[in-house]
């Protein structure tokens, strides 16, 4: 039984370590996709589930200045331009910050058009109402991709750490 358990401890050991390694960077991959996905699809008319809602919010965050018409193919740039700079690794400082600053716009919805995005506020959202609280989890990964732009890293023990700290 203890072989067994040391076993299975080693092969834990190298799982950790391997998702340590990789973790990141495909956290910063994924979190591409997804951008340069919705992204993409906002430069087709109809095909964004999120575009009237964007359209709308952005209106209303410019002061009228922006309409939907011109507003909806520059979120398509943004997003796909945050996605490719996550997918390849480019400029990540200015992407993030693009990111964090295209997710503001992003939550406004939920205090701007509650009733759009909530069948009863603030606890039962609507399909949008849920499309815009997942944008949490893409922050919650922007704040760790953001962890290694300087070179930082996920390490798999305490041990590990205490290693490269010295």
């Amino acid at each position: 039984m203890q072989q067994a358990m040391e076993k299975f401890n080693q092969l834990d050991k190298r799982i950790t370590e391997w998702m340590a390694k990789y973790g990141p960077l495909l956290l910063r991959v994924s979190v591409g996709i997804v951008f340069l996905w919705f992204g993409f699809l906002k430069f087709f008319p109809g095909l964004s589930p999120a575009q009237g809602l964007a359209g709308r919010t952005i209106e209303i965050l410019s002061f009228g200045l922006v309409k939907p018409a011109a507003s909806l193919p520059m979120l398509a740039a943004l997003e796909s331009i945050i996605g490719l700079g996550l997918i390849f690794g480019l400029a990540l400082r200015a992407v993030l910050f693009l990111l964090f600053f295209q997710m503001l716009g992003t939550l406004t919805p939920l205090f701007l058009f509650p009733s759009e995005v909530f069948t009863r506020v603030p606890y039962a959202p609507t399909l949008e109402g849920q499309y815009i609280i997942k944008n949490v989890v893409l922050i919650s990964a922007a704040l760790v991709i953001g962890a290694t732009v300087r070179g930082g890293r996920m390490v798999a023990s305490r041990r590990a750490a205490d290693a490269l700290a010295r």
